[in-house]
């Protein structure tokens, strides 16, 4: 697996493959450069040799402030048919579906600010762990966009229901790591000190699994939360996304 990278630090730890968000000085904003080496390393990951488990963090004070804003509009300026920002939308959706359906049990370690794709990369990890002082926030309607990015929305009904995401998604409020466990969006949260010692707790027992028996109960889970939906209507992410930022970009300069 490359190791260059110029927005991720990826380093091995025997069978743990540690990615980190490496753009601090963005709030390690979601760019298509990002999404690009996500896929790159989740694109290997099964066919590395060894990795049985896979800790997605964020460097700098904060896990992920959301997408990259400056990167849509110099998309649109760029390509104003929306080819270009589509195919960043549809990138987004595979980074999280590689995310959900990766043979290595994916584990977030979140801290600070987790805001609307942030929020969309952790919810599709397996298991999620936040400092106390996490901050989270779903801010699309604020913007002006609806939801619409990676297939978060199914990811999030099924995590949390449907009463509470669309209390999150219509307020677009702020809510912290101890409301986020109450709604399963964190399976932990403990002192910033302590997020690598909960992480271990994790990580140290999965890598004793047999890889067959967590590829199957992968496969099962991912299959049982999806036997309800008579379609996927996220496939429709990138063209909504697209559509709605094409005409707010008019809007404004109008």
């Amino acid at each position: 697996m490359m190791h260059d990278f110029k927005t991720l630090l990826v380093t091995h730890e025997g069978p743990v493959l540690k990615v980190q968000l490496n753009s601090p000085e963005t709030g390690n904003a979601i760019s298509g450069l990002i999404l690009d080496e996500l896929l790159a390393v989740l694109g290997a990951l099964d066919d590395e040799s060894g990795a049985r488990v896979l800790v997605l963090s964020g460097a700098g004070d904060d896990f992920c402030l959301g997408g990259d804003r400056k990167e849509f509009p110099a998309l649109l300026a760029e390509d104003p048919s929306g080819v270009a920002l589509r195919g960043l939308g549809n990138k987004a959706r595979r980074v999280c579906d590689a995310l959900a359906t990766t043979d290595a049990v994916t584990v977030a370690r979140l801290h600070g600010g987790v805001v609307g794709a942030g929020v969309g990369l952790a919810v599709f990890c397996d298991l999620r762990v936040g400092a106390d002082n996490c901050r989270f926030r779903l801010p699309e309607l604020g913007l002006g966009v609806p939801p619409a990015w990676g297939g978060i929305m199914p990811r999030l009904l099924n995590e949390a229901g449907a009463a509470k995401v669309r209390e999150l998604i219509l307020t677009a409020d702020n809510f912290d790591a101890a409301k986020a466990q109450e709604l399963s969006i964190l399976h932990k949260v403990v002192p910033e000190e302590e997020l690598d010692n909960a992480v271990a707790r994790w990580t140290k027992p999965l890598v004793r699994r047999s890889p067959s028996a967590l590829r199957t109960a992968k496969l099962m889970m991912n299959a049982y939360a999806n036997a309800n939906r008579l379609a996927d209507a996220s496939l429709f992410d990138a063209e909504l996304l697209t559509s709605a930022l094409t005409v707010a970009e008019l809007s404004r300069r109008r």
